[in-house]
């Protein structure tokens, strides 16, 4: 696999609020575990598409990463007004998906549901396979892509689940 897409739940979704938050730091592992096994076989592109949470924890791990390994990252965002309405926090987060090797925006504005059927079509079209932090079981609007990735032929989508943080969760505490 040489480009992957990096996608999953919301800090909202997941109810973190505070970036102290030990739940990050066990989300970051499991990040760093999943990107090393795909840079030791050939990784050269991570995609975003600039949603904070497990997408911004991601992009730090994959910056920590670059300094080991050599690869490219990229944001394609939906629209170039992506978090405009965003707090001062959140525009620093944003300004972070910017400052990487590759931006692009899909489209200038909003102005139809069917731009996020064709932004998801370009992403999947334009990457191997996908990392994402879903389960299910708490569905959210993540479905929609998470549904196109398992119905796209010779797509690798590679879940973590609850369970993956929960291990390692118990790995750390066993420390």
């Amino acid at each position: 696999m040489k480009t992957l897409l990096i996608t999953g739940y919301t800090a909202f979704d997941l109810g973190i609020f505070d970036e102290k938050d030990v739940k990050i730091t066990i989300i970051k592992k499991a990040l760093q575990r999943r990107l090393e096994a795909y840079l030791d076989n050939g990784l050269n592109w991570v995609i975003f598409t600039g949603n904070l949470g497990f997408e911004y924890w991601a992009l730090q791990v994959s910056k920590e990463l670059q300094k080991e390994y050599d690869f490219s990252i990229a944001s394609i965002f939906p629209f170039e007004t992506h978090g405009k309405n965003w707090n001062e926090a959140n525009q620093a987060k944003l300004q972070e998906f910017k400052d990487v090797d590759y931006v692009k925006y899909a489209y200038e504005d909003y102005e139809s549901p069917n731009q996020f059927r064709q932004y998801n079509d370009f992403l999947l079209e334009n990457s191997d396979g996908s990392l994402v932090l879903y389960d299910e079981e708490n569905e959210t609007k993540l479905h929609y892509i998470t549904d196109k990735m398992q119905k796209t032929s010779n797509y690798n989508m590679e879940l973590i689940r609850f369970e993956d943080l929960q291990e390692i969760c118990d790995d750390m505490n066993n420390v």
